[in-house]
């Protein structure tokens, strides 16, 4: 006899996967009311779920073919099927989830979010090779006749994923960029920017995190395409990010020619700024464009003194955010610390200004935890918290130098957490072995979610918050200038933010001499010795050899990496003297720029020197950091960049035993090399003038005893140099945090 909760016990066994039990209930439910249909859209599911498919329908269409009220009783069906598969995503069965949706496909082919639901399946399951373009070939049909039935939730959801998707599948490609543009047109102009929105913030994603820039281009110039004519600052917005987008993918005339137009299209001196950093950007990445590049940065100049004098109110928050990192060129072009840091102090602080006006509430909430904290605050805490915040929690050179800090922190003594700007899935091995197992807590954050971010921070009572980045990620001048933690300090990066609510930058006594606390806006924070040290690198076997490249066996070779960023033109034209010094040698060049413009550029400034063009030599990315730094070994010597040395590339020459020439001037950038070679215990090739940098570049190509010497050296310095320390480096650092909060308290 069937008991008078059976529709409870029926459900259960649904859950616990008793189809039989199920099936014998609403069976025999069906024997005593034979009129109620959902007993049957019930039993037919139970049949379905034991791989009875034919048995299914039939019970399904037998009772719909008797049905008074079809569509009502439809509609009932398939509700009872969407929810069982909805279901089904939740616990990831998605094969049964999958054969559910099938079914219902083929009681109503044009049901637009069952189609939605299906592609989502699909992406969901990386078991799955159902055929993607078929599906979204129905989505795009469903779509062109109306949008009145589709669930814009869902069908937002489906892009967001679909994007990564195909950032990962080639052959997609083609078929999600048709089903984006359907999307696109199907719907009016007022309703239309939700859909532009969520593409270019997934198209945001595939450049940064999925390094598919050109993905990124091509989807961002649909939205482009289809951006209602009223709607002037989205225009921009998506004008701008399509400009990064070519630059990053090497299409650097296309993505000066964007640029340009956002300039053409700012009304204002800061809208005016953010489109002319982005021009200077294209022409610093191609690497080609000097002469261009040092006028639009005077021009820089110039605005920037503008916005600073006038004090405009900056409506959006976007605009805001970019001119924290408008001047972050200054550097690359010219040694005049003093000048730089006051003007990016000045920005800075106009910057964070506007930033505590957008988030008041927050900095007003963040205050008073600091304040009811303090009542609780103890000099001799025997635990304290350090955040670290980076983009860079990956395979990148900030990573590669501050990965043995967290290898070597006293977990007894500070708790260690990690806030890492990374959308991307998953997390791959580098980031868990160096970071996720060496922290406390280790989070990810997406690039707009500073008010989140910031509420983490204040969860987790962080007592220091150290930023990896500085000017890298313009984001982290947003967080940190609501003042996210009590004590807040910059290392690593490129150089100090200036932004007022960084209390330190950390650094050593060579980097920085004491003058610079003159303009540094931060306190100055010297550990003792040096402000980064590794215990090494990972070596690979190289794949670089000289009758590879035509190279005789008794040349010297020079070397140099050199980004687009860092070709300065007075500085290469050193360079080339010091080749044309020396008989029988050649330099290579390794780094990102527009390879067939760097050429011309190069051969100009050959000319110009005098120097066969044919002894210049340029070399394609190695197919790891590992084993560029094996690659390293062809170099006789290596001639460091100026005004903005090497450090990353410092640490890998010095640690593979190559002598280094490098210039020394006052910017923190132009005294890298310098610090990190006395760290190393060699003073052989540090030069404090032109005259210099030509004098040690020519007699360490010709002095093979000396290079012999130097190379000795640096690999003897491994067993008793501070540079390659990291533990007693860690020490210092941990010193440095106790002082600051012992600093903190005593205030």
């Amino acid at each position: 006899m069937i008991p008078d909760n059976w529709q409870e016990q029926a459900q259960k066994y649904l859950i616990d996967e008793n189809y039989n039990a199920g099936v014998k209930l609403y069976e025999e439910a069906i024997e005593r009311e034979t009129n109620i249909k959902s007993y049957y859209w019930y039993l037919g599911l139970l049949l379905l779920l034991q791989n009875q498919e034919t048995e299914a329908q039939i019970t399904w269409f037998t009772a719909l073919s008797e049905s008074e009220e079809i569509d009502f009783d439809t509609q009932e069906l398939l509700e009872i099927l969407d929810k069982e598969a909805k279901r089904r995503i939740t616990i990831e069965d998605y094969h049964v989830a999958w054969a559910i949706r099938q079914h219902i496909k083929e009681i109503v082919s044009e049901d637009i979010n069952n189609l939605l639901h299906l592609v989502s399946i699909v992406i969901s399951s990386e078991t799955f090779n159902h055929d993607i373009a078929e599906l979204l070939e129905s989505v795009r049909h469903s779509l062109c006749i109306s949008t009145d039935k589709c669930d814009t939730n869902l069908l937002v959801d489906v892009i967001k994923t679909i994007l990564v998707y195909t950032s990962k599948r080639k052959a997609a490609i083609n078929s999600v960029f048709d089903f984006i543009k359907v999307c696109l047109h199907s719907y009016s102009d007022s309703s239309v920017m939700i859909i532009i929105e969520t593409v270019m913030t997934q198209c945001i994603k595939l450049s940064a995190f999925y390094r598919r820039p050109d993905l990124a281009a091509k989807f961002a110039e649909l939205c482009l395409g289809r951006v209602p004519k009223n709607y002037h600052l989205q225009h921009r917005e998506i004008l701008t990010l399509i400009s990064y987008f070519y630059q990053d993918n090497q299409q650097y005339d296309k993505g000066i020619e964007s640029a340009k137009l956002c300039y053409e299209l700012g009304d204002s001196v800061a809208e005016k700024i953010c489109a002319n950093h982005i021009v200077l950007r294209g022409f610093m990445t191609s690497g080609s464009y000097w002469k261009e590049a040092y006028d639009h940065l005077q021009e820089q100049i110039l605005l920037t003194e503008q916005l600073v004098k006038n004090q405009p109110d900056v409506a959006h928050i976007i605009d805001i955010t970019r001119l924290s990192n408008a001047l972050s060129f200054l550097p690359y072009f010219e040694d005049k610390p003093e000048r730089n840091h006051i003007l990016q102090h000045q920005i800075s602080s106009f910057c964070q200004s506007h930033f505590i006006k957008q988030h008041t509430e927050i900095v007003e909430q963040n205050y008073k935890n600091f304040h009811l904290r303090r009542q609780n605050f103890t000099l001799n805490k025997e635990t304290l918290k350090v955040g670290y915040i980076s983009h860079c929690f990956k395979r990148h050179s900030v990573s590669w130098l501050c990965r043995w800090i967290f290898k070597y922190h006293n977990q007894e003594k500070f708790k260690i957490h990690c806030y890492s700007y990374d959308d991307s899935e998953g997390i791959d091995s580098f980031t868990q072995r160096y970071f996720v197992d060496k922290s406390y807590k280790f989070y990810k954050f997406g690039l707009r979610q500073t008010y989140n971010l910031s509420n983490q921070i204040q969860e987790d009572e962080i007592d220091i918050l150290v930023d990896l980045d500085s000017l890298t990620l313009d984001q982290v001048c947003e967080l940190l200038s609501i003042k996210s933690a009590p004590i807040q300090a910059t290392w690593l990066g490129w150089d100090s933010s200036g932004l007022p609510s960084i209390d330190y930058f950390i650094a050593d006594p060579y980097v920085l001499p004491e003058s610079a606390q003159d303009y540094y806006s931060e306190t100055i924070w010297r550990l003792p010795q040096t402000y980064i040290a590794v215990d090494g690198f990972e070596i690979d076997v190289p794949d670089l050899r000289r009758e590879d490249l035509n190279i005789p066996r008794d040349a010297i070779i020079y070397f140099m990496t050199q980004k687009g960023y860092k070709r300065h033109r007075p500085h290469l034209r050193l360079q080339m003297k010091i080749i044309k010094e020396v008989p029988n040698s050649y330099l290579l060049i390794k780094g990102d720029a527009d390879p067939e413009a760097s050429k011309v550029f190069f051969e100009e400034i050959a000319q110009e020197e005098g120097v066969d063009f044919n002894r210049i030599k340029f070399l394609p990315y190695a197919r790891s950091e590992a084993v560029h730094r094996a690659n390293l070994q062809i170099a006789d010597v290596v001639l460091d960049t100026y005004p903005y040395n090497g450090a990353t590339t410092t640490l890998e020459t010095l640690w593979m035993g190559v002598p280094l020439v490098t210039r020394v001037g006052e910017q923190f950038s132009a005294r890298n090399s310098y610090g990190m070679m006395i760290n190393a215990a060699i003073t052989e090739g540090i030069a404090w003038t032109e005259d210099e940098y030509v004098e040690w570049g020519v007699r360490l190509g010709k002095d093979e005893k000396l290079r012999q010497q130097i190379s000795w050296q640096l690999r003897q310095s491994r067993h008793t140099a501070p540079l390659w320390n990291a533990k007693q480096f860690t020490r210092d650092m941990e010193t440095a945090y106790e002082q600051m909060w012992q600093r903190y308290i005593d205030s």
